[in-house]
């Protein structure tokens, strides 16, 4: 569903749901924003699609009189006491997942939209009832850029196009939206680079675009996405590599690495770079990290990281109509 759609229909909701009578078309059309600007036609056509989303979503919208005097405008409603969900019983495990839900849903967007339609029906002179609001939980807390377009392109199963904090641009294919340890993330696919990655909101950079159709791939049947999560979580550094990098280059390697102490018995590494001692958790993770950097980054120390980097980079050129210029891996 689109953002500006979805706010609308959220609009709607909100204002069927608090008014606490019967609203006739006119009344609506005044009061929620996405209708503003429409024509008569327009506006008749999209507010019956909106109805009938929401009533296939199981929200149940009445029509009744809203002028007891005359039956000729239809009005309408949601009823709190038929729209609020019935008791549910949940274990442990189910009730973490719907705690992480409930803090999802208080969005800030959402947090504009509702108190607009407050605001809107009050100056209408209907006095909205706060208390029916409550049917409308659990509410999202995110305040990360990205995750609405995100979450968005996850239920259109939309490809997105975003920079990420080491400068790199992505095209991914987000399967779904987790938390682990307070921090959000996005997994998915990697388009450009066919394979699974999860990354982590407050790293990207700018505002995720979409740039496929809704329905542009599929979601893998039976995914486990905290499982998936779990495997594509960055391991705790075992190991530390010996790294040459041109000064303002790899910052994602940079930044949680150190520079060494200067001492003769040092690996060398050729003019116009920087030694860095960087740890990592994975060999083959660091070795592909490191091959994205292409000469960039050369390493000098272990053995075992050079030569797996050098046959990524090899692989590459193979596939490769004509290999870039001057992509080195190893200072000798």
């Amino acid at each position: 569903m689109a953002p500006r759609k979805t706010e609308r229909i959220v609009n709607l909701t909100i204002a069927l749901l608090v008014a606490g009578r019967y609203l006739p078309k006119t009344r609506i059309r005044e009061l929620v924003e996405g209708y503003h600007g429409l024509s008569d036609a327009a506006f008749e056509r999209t507010f019956e699609r909106d109805k009938d989303e929401l009533r296939a979503l199981g929200v149940p919208i009445e029509v009744g009189g809203y002028d007891q005097l005359f039956e000729d405008e239809a009005g309408y409603r949601i009823l709190p006491s038929e729209f609020s969900l019935p008791p549910i019983e949940l274990d442990a495990e189910e009730a973490s997942v719907v705690g992480v839900a409930a803090r999802v849903w208080q969005h800030a967007s959402m947090a504009e939209s509702t108190q607009s339609a407050m605001t809107k029906l009050r100056a209408a002179g209907v006095e909205p009832d706060p208390s029916a609001l409550a049917a409308l939980e659990p509410s999202v807390q995110a305040t990360e850029p990205a995750f609405g377009p995100l979450w968005n392109a996850v239920l259109d199963q939309t490809r997105v196009r975003f920079t990420y904090r080491d400068g790199s641009l992505r095209t991914f294919e987000p399967w779904g939206l987790t938390s682990r340890r307070g921090r959000w993330y996005v997994v998915g696919r990697d388009v450009d680079r066919d394979a699974n990655r999860m990354f982590k909101l407050s790293r990207i950079t700018d505002v995720p675009v979409g740039v496929s159709r809704p329905g542009a791939y599929a979601v893998p049947e039976g995914l486990d996405l905290r499982a998936l999560a779990r495997a594509l979580d960055p391991q705790e550094p075992t190991a530390e590599a010996l790294l040459a990098v041109r000064p303002g280059r790899a910052p994602s390697l940079t930044r949680r690495g150190r520079r060494p102490e200067a001492t003769p018995d040092l690996a060398w590494a050729p003019e116009g770079y920087e030694r860095w001692w960087v740890g990592y958790g994975s060999l083959p993770g660091m070795a592909e990290e490191v091959a994205g950097h292409g000469a960039d980054v050369l390493v000098l120390e272990p053995l075992d990281l050079r030569q797996a980097v050098v046959a990524r980079l090899a692989a590459v050129a193979e596939t490769s109509p004509t290999a870039a210029p001057g992509v080195a891996t190893v200072a000798r």
